[in-house]
C-alpha cells in the first residue's frame, strides 16, 4: 500500500521512510527527555510528539508504529486533561506506553536495514 502511495516509485518510498526514521529519532528523543525530566505541561508535549509520529506513520502504512503511537498520545492526553500533574501513576502508564513506542521504533530500525534503508 506504501508503495501504491508513492506511485510505485520504489527510490521515493525508500526516501519517505529514511525520513519517518529520522522524524520518529527526533520525537522520541523529546518524548524521552520529558519522561526523564518533566517540565511544564510535559503530558501535553508527549502528546504532540506523539501525534507527530502517528501521522507520519499512517502516512506509510506503518501500523505497529502508528497504533504504539496512537496509544502513548491517548495515554499523554489523557494524562493532560487529568491537570498534567506528573504524579507517579500516571507517569507510570504514560512510561509502559513510550516503551511499547520505542520497541515499535526498534522494529521500524531492524526492518529497515533488513531492506538496506
Amino acid at each position: 500500500e506504501a508503495m501504491e502511495q508513492c506511485g510505485d516509485d520504489e527510490e521515493f518510498l525508500r526516501e519517505l521512510l529514511d525520513d519517518l526514521r529520522a522524524e520518529t529519532d527526533a520525537q522520541l528523543a523529546k518524548i524521552e527527555e520529558e519522561i526523564r525530566t518533566p517540565t511544564e505541561a510535559p503530558f501535553h508535549k508527549i502528546m504532540r510528539a506523539s501525534h507527530v509520529i502517528k501521522g507520519a506513520a499512517s502516512n506509510l502504512m506503518c501500523s505497529q508504529l502508528r497504533t504504539t503511537s496512537m496509544n502513548l498520545e491517548q495515554a499523554a492526553s489523557a494524562a493532560h486533561e487529568l491537570g498534567g500533574s506528573a504524579d507517579a501513576a500516571v507517569m507510570e502508564n504514560v512510561k509502559v506506553r513510550y516503551m511499547e513506542l520505542k520497541a515499535a521504533v526498534e522494529n521500524y530500525h531492524a526492518f529497515l536495514r533488513s531492506i538496506g534503508v
